[in-house]
Formats: structure tokens, C-alpha cells, sequence
């Protein structure tokens, strides 16, 4: 291929059939944009230039194309005259273009770069005007019908209302992506007309303009036409999105990772998945996430942009921008949350929630807990249902528990604190203020008992008829013990000892 490529990407389209405030090209599915999907495939190419053609909500759309390849320009298409005119705005903004012209849609999402490769490629070798990237369906109805002469030429694309009952019987559709030879396209766009039923300037027109300069027209058929779908409604996208899925999921199967049940397994573009992992059933791996080698993820467990060490253990637990150490456990039924960092062979257990923590190696916080803003060293047990209350009600403030310390049931720590290396907390206690390394924090007084406090102060109720009973019988046991009034190491009327 040519390194002078430019690809036009059209994306100014309102998209009405959405139905949604948000921009069709917009709408996610992979953990991309429809938009950021043919934006990857299209940067897999390495094309010289890039044209993006906005119009409806490009305040929203310009941005967010820039973000994803800030090299791209911007075509503004204020009123939306067809893909003619769009192509020509395109081609304006872009500047001096040679070579080839490649002009893709941005709701496309299946699309990949080794299938523009392949299409570029075919059409440069061919040395055409141009090339329509086509796709051979069993049910070609509504599409646009490829006609091709006896050399195997495009002659003409048939709109299927226009089309004869020969025409129809066609297989081969035009999918809308085309390639240009530069030359020949800056000559054609001034040459489209809008004399049709929506007075808009179609592309297409281009096919019968190259026919008649007797330039050559060809299609290249696409093994996986899948490809050139778009999605014009939810309907459509929940479609593409499943296809997507069933392709990554597939793929990453393919280069060695376990998949107990793809049809339940979610798997974004972005993911990066070592040879080993094991997925289980009614998983979701989004975003940036990152998982290493034999960790088993699942089941029904969901993570985004997490990273997760080698040999890792997450079962039924929610993560999202924590990190995960190797041979470490999660859950099940925990939420990591922003900022949690977890060692290796750490454990965060079940019910417990983390916030902006870093849990060190060997670290454990196995049931009922909240960690919020905190930092607990090395091999530390922190005790079940320990809370780390670190709101005073206007700010966050932050605990840090030493190495090695062990800290007892329902402990609460209030922020800001320390408790040093190798400490304890009893169980039940409030700390206010730091421990130092080796101490023991307790809190709670001596524990007293107020006898028949429940047959006096709840009489009548459930409590208090089952605490009277149960003392009747304490004192019926005390009086079978010690018959006659006996007491211990006396002698009864029997001679015998009690």
C-alpha cells in the first residue's frame, strides 16, 4: 500500500432512529464508542491524514473524536446534503491529498484495520477510480446491488427500489465504503448532482462518472461482511454488541485463556488477558482491565479498569480502578472501589468494602469491614466488622495501621490515627487516639450485669415471661442440688454427705 492515504470518516449524521439525546456514533458497546471502534481500525492502517466529517451535536462528537486521535481534522458539514457533499467538506478541510481516499462511516463498529488493509490494498493493485468494499449476503433485500459486467467490472450500483427483477436476484451489496484514486475524486465531486428525490449529492454518483470517463470501477467482496453493518437503532446495537462480544470472547479463547461459559462472559476490546486465566460463568472484564496469568476471575463478578496479578482468586465481587496483587483474594461479595490496592497474597474478604486503600502483602481484612482512606502494612489481620470511619462530616482523613498488628471484632478507628507495628485492639473497641508499635488499645470498661433486669423492666412481654421462666428453672436446679436446705459438706438426716 501507499503511504499517501487519506481516510474520511463520515460521522455527521443525526442518528433519530436512536432515539436518545446522545449522538448515534456515540453509543458504547465494547467498551468503545461506535465511533472509537472504526477510529482503532482506521489508526491500524496508519493513514497520512485523517477527515472527520460532524454536523448534529459536534459539540459532542468533535471533542470526543479528538480525544481518541488528536492528529484528526475536523470537517464541519452544517447542513446534511448527502455523502457527496460531505465527502467534498472532507476534502476541503483536508488540503492538498494524494494517492488514495479511502471513505469509511462511524457507525460501523465491527470493522477492523486488516479488513481496510485488505481493501486499499486490492484497489491500488487494480489501479482504479473506484472501489466499493461489497459483501455477498443470502438475503440481499433493501441493499444496494452490485452490477458488474462480463469482465467482472462494476458497471453500476441498483438502489433496491430501482432495481429490475434480475437485479434483484443479486447477492453482492454495496456496503457504502468506497476508495478513490485522489486524482480522479477531486475531478468527480464538483461533477455530483442532486437532481434526484431528496436533492442530496450521493458518492455513488461517482461509480457512473468513472464509467463514462471510461476510468475502471471494481468491488472487492468481503469474506466477513458482518463488517460493514451499522447500527441504527438500540435493536441494532444490542446486535453488533453481542457479535463483538462473541468475537472477543472467542479470540481471547483462542490464545489460551479458559472461558467456562462465553455465552454469560463479557469481554471489552481493551482488555488484556494473560494464556491461563479462567474466566467463570456471568463475568464482565471492562474497560482497561488487565488480568495475569492462571488468575480465575468469577463467578458472577464484574471489574473495570482493574489490574489483577498472576494467580489471583476474585469470585462474586465488584471492582472498579483497584489493583489486585498476584496469588491475592477477593470475595466473594466484595466491592473494591477507586484507589484500592491490594498486596500479594493479601485477602479483602466477604462483605467488604474499600475505598482509596492499599492493603499491603500478606495483609488481611476477611469479613463485615469498611476500609476507606487508609494504609494497612504487611501481614496485619484486621478484625471482622471493623469499621474505618474516616468522614468527621466535612472532610476524609486517613488511618494507618502498622506491620504484623492484630486487631480485634467491631473495632472502630476514627480518623485520623495510627496504630503501630505489631499493636492489637480488643475486641469491641473505639480508637480515638494512636496505638504505639506493640501496645493494646482497649476502650470498653468492665462489663456488668444487672440481675432481673428483664422481669422488671419488660414484664409481660416475650422477654420477660422467657427470662422468668429461665430463672424459675436456675432456681429449681439450685433447689434440687441442695435438698433440705443443705448446704455443701453438710450431713442430712440420712448420715449421707450432699
Amino acid at each position: 500500500m501507499t503511504k499517501d492515504l487519506t481516510v474520511i470518516v463520515l460521522a455527521a449524521g443525526g442518528g433519530t432512529r436512536m432515539k436518545s439525546k446522545t449522538m448515534k456514533v456515540l453509543h458504547p458497546l465494547g467498551g468503545r464508542t461506535m465511533i472509537g471502534h472504526v477510529l482503532a481500525a482506521v489508526r491500524d492502517i496508519e493513514p497520512r491524514h485523517v477527515v472527520a466529517v460532524v454536523g448534529h451535536q459536534r459539540e459532542q462528537v468533535g471533542p470526543h473524536i479528538q480525544e481518541l486521535m488528536p492528529d484528526a481534522v475536523l470537517a464541519v458539514q452544517e447542513t446534511q446534503d448527502g455523502t457527496g457533499h460531505a465527502v467534498r467538506i472532507a476534502v476541503e478541510a483536508a488540503g492538498q491529498i494524494d494517492g488514495t481516499v479511502l471513505v469509511a462511516y462511524g457507525d460501523t463498529p465491527l470493522l477492523t484495520g486488516e479488513s481496510l488493509k485488505a481493501f486499499a490494498a486490492d484497489h491500488e493493485a487494480a489501479q482504479r477510480a473506484v472501489s466499493i468494499l461489497s459483501g455477498i449476503v443470502a438475503d440481499p433485500f433493501g441493499y444496494g446491488r452490485i452490477v458488474r459486467n462480463h469482465e467482472g467490472d462494476v458497471e453500476a450500483i441498483v438502489e433496491e427500489k430501482d432495481a429490475t427483477r434480475e437485479q434483484r436476484e443479486i447477492t453482492e451489496i454495496n456496503s457504502g465504503i468506497l476508495a478513490f484514486d485522489a486524482e480522479f475524486l477531486l475531478e468527480a465531486l464538483p461533477r455530483i448532482g442532486n437532481d434526484n428525490a431528496k436533492g442530496e449529492y450521493y458518492l455513488t454518483d461517482t461509480v457512473q462518472i468513472a464509467r463514462d470517463a471510461g476510468l475502471t470501477v471494481g468491488a472487492w467482496a468481503i469474506d466477513d461482511v458482518r463488517q460493514t453493518e451499522g447500527a441504527n437503532d438500540r435493536a441494532q446495537l444490542a446486535d453488533l454488541g453481542r457479535e463483538l462480544n462473541q468475537r472477543i470472547v472467542t479470540r481471547w479463547m483462542r490464545e489460551g485463556v479458559t472461558v467456562m461459559d462465553p455465552q454469560t462472559t463479557w469481554i471489552d476490546s481493551d482488555v488484556v488477558l494473560a494464556r491461563d486465566v479462567t474466566i467463570l460463568p456471568g463475568t464482565q472484564l471492562l474497560g482497561a482491565t488487565l488480568v495475569g496469568e492462571d488468575a480465575v476471575i468469577g463467578p458472577d463478578t464484574t471489574l473495570k479498569d482493574c489490574e489483577v496479578g498472576a494467580g489471583a482468586r476474585v469470585v462474586r465481587a465488584h471492582g472498579e480502578l483497584a489493583v489486585i496483587g498476584e496469588g491475592a483474594s477477593v470475595g466473594p461479595f466484595a466491592y473494591l472501589r477507586p484507589g484500592t490496592q491490594l498486596g500479594t497474597k493479601g485477602k479483602i474478604g466477604t462483605f467488604v468494602e474499600t475505598k482509596n486503600a492499599t492493603i499491603g502483602d500478606g495483609a488481611k481484612v476477611p469479613h463485615l469491614s469498611y476500609v476507606g482512606d487508609a494504609e494497612i502494612g504487611e501481614g496485619t489481620n484486621i478484625g471482622a466488622g471493623t469499621i474505618f470511619a474516616n468522614y468527621d462530616g466535612v472532610a476524609k482523613h486517613r488511618t494507618t495501621v502498622g506491620r504484623h498488628a492484630r486487631t480485634g471484632s467491631n473495632n472502630t478507628f476514627v480518623a485520623p490515627i495510627t496504630i503501630g507495628d505489631g499493636a492489637g485492639t480488643a475486641g469491641g473497641t473505639v480508637v480515638r487516639r494512636d496505638v504505639p508499635p506493640g501496645a493494646l488499645a482497649v476502650s470498653s470498661g468492665p462489663q456488668r450485669n444487672l440481675e432481673g433486669w428483664a422481669q422488671k423492666k419488660r414484664a409481660g412481654t416475650a422477654q420477660g415471661d422467657a427470662a422468668a421462666a429461665a430463672a424459675a428453672v436456675t432456681e429449681g436446679e439450685r433447689d434440687l442440688s441442695h435438698p433440705g436446705g443443705a448446704g455443701v459438706g453438710q450431713t442430712d438426716a440420712g448420715g449421707g454427705e450432699s
